[in-house]
């Protein structure tokens, strides 16, 4: 009697067979969906570029990814025309037991919820792990829909083309570089942020905003005596090494290195500038780009160039001038510190 009172609650609580199987099948089409969804969003949102790097520094899931997305439009295929077979067998297995008002209002509510939104937005977050992960899956896929993916795939690479390798401009590794400034996850330090940024824009630099200008520079003629008033004003300017000059400032016949003078008796017979070794060096063009210069500077076997202006000394560089540039700080050292206390 008890049973036969309750019969209608248990059949709505206890649901039956059939509708165990509907639950399943939904689930399992919602999920087929979820997951081609949210992969279709990450795969294609990886950049073919950074995935290589990513390979060659020994990240497992990339090294999975390369193959694939080399063959991005093999992939694309069997992924869409997998997405499309369970989002749209959900509303016929759905319109099956219900009616087709309920089959549709509830087939786009899962699919658009659970299969599109939410996937999406998980996997975009961590596109190469989650892809790396179900690498195995995106081969089955395109196992099992190859004989239509293929000819997709020549299609398509015949009307857009293969993936090309997209590189940054020197501004965008510019703005990428700055991103790890004060940035808590970042395995750069300010330092080397700063460095790097001033690497970049070496190129758009030119000699003349670094050089020491002509009126700032000791420099000698070819004539000038090495006598103890010439030692003195050697010492005085802090340089370790002297350009020689011609009266016009049109040639350079060398670097004088001062410390090559520490043998010689300046009093008993003083020489002349041209009767010691000079360094050759060359000049280089106030318009020469700095990213140029250090190539320059290996070729001319030296650490100080003059600079020339319509065929006349404007100035000298040296190598120290170009880590100051790059580093965005000046190198001082003891003598500079000294001039510069002299100064005030």
């Amino acid at each position: 009697m008890f049973c036969l009172c309750f019969s209608p609650v248990y059949a709505i609580l206890l649901p039956n067979v059939e509708q165990i199987t509907l639950l399943l099948e939904i689930v399992a089409l919602v999920g087929i969906a979820a997951v081609c969804s949210g992969l279709n969003v990450a795969f294609m949102s990886i950049n073919m570029s950074d995935l290589r790097r990513k390979a060659k520094l020994g990240n497992v899931y990339a090294k999975r990814l390369v193959p694939l997305r080399r063959n991005a439009h093999l992939t694309l295929a069997a992924i869409l025309l997998t997405n499309v077979a369970a989002a749209s067998l959900t509303p016929l297995v759905i319109d099956a037991h219900l009616s087709g008002l309920w089959a549709v209002v509830i087939s786009t509510l899962a699919l658009t919820i659970f299969a599109e939104i939410m996937p999406q937005a998980l996997f975009a977050r961590n596109a190469i792990p989650i892809c790396g992960r179900l690498a195995w899956l995106l081969k089955t896929m395109i196992f099992i829909t190859y004989p239509i993916s293929r000819p997709i795939q020549a299609m398509l690479d015949k009307l857009f083309g293969r993936n090309r390798t997209e590189l940054h401009t020197r501004h965008e590794l510019g703005l990428l570089i700055a991103e790890h400034t004060n940035a808590k996850n970042s395995e750069l330090d300010e330092d080397e942020v700063e460095i790097i940024k001033g690497a970049l824009q070496l190129s758009e630099k030119r000699l003349g905003t670094i050089m020491t200008p002509i009126s700032h520079v000791y420099w000698l003629l070819p004539g000038d005596v090495i006598n103890a008033k010439r030692i003195d004003e050697i010492k005085a300017s802090g340089r370790s090494r002297i350009p020689v000059f011609n009266r016009t400032k049109t040639i350079c016949f060398g670097v004088l290195l001062v410390k090559e003078l520490l043998d010689i008796d300046f009093d008993e017979s003083p020489p002349r500038v041209d009767e010691l070794q000079l360094h050759p060096t060359q000049a280089v063009g106030s318009m020469t780009a700095l990213d140029t210069m250090f190539r320059k500077f290996i070729a001319a076997k030296t650490h100080l160039m003059p600079v020339e202006k319509d065929d006349e000394i404007v100035g000298i560089v040296t190598i120290e001038d170009l880590l100051e540039e790059i580093l965005g700080h000046e190198i001082e050292d003891e003598t500079d510190r000294k001039i510069r206390i002299a100064k005030h």
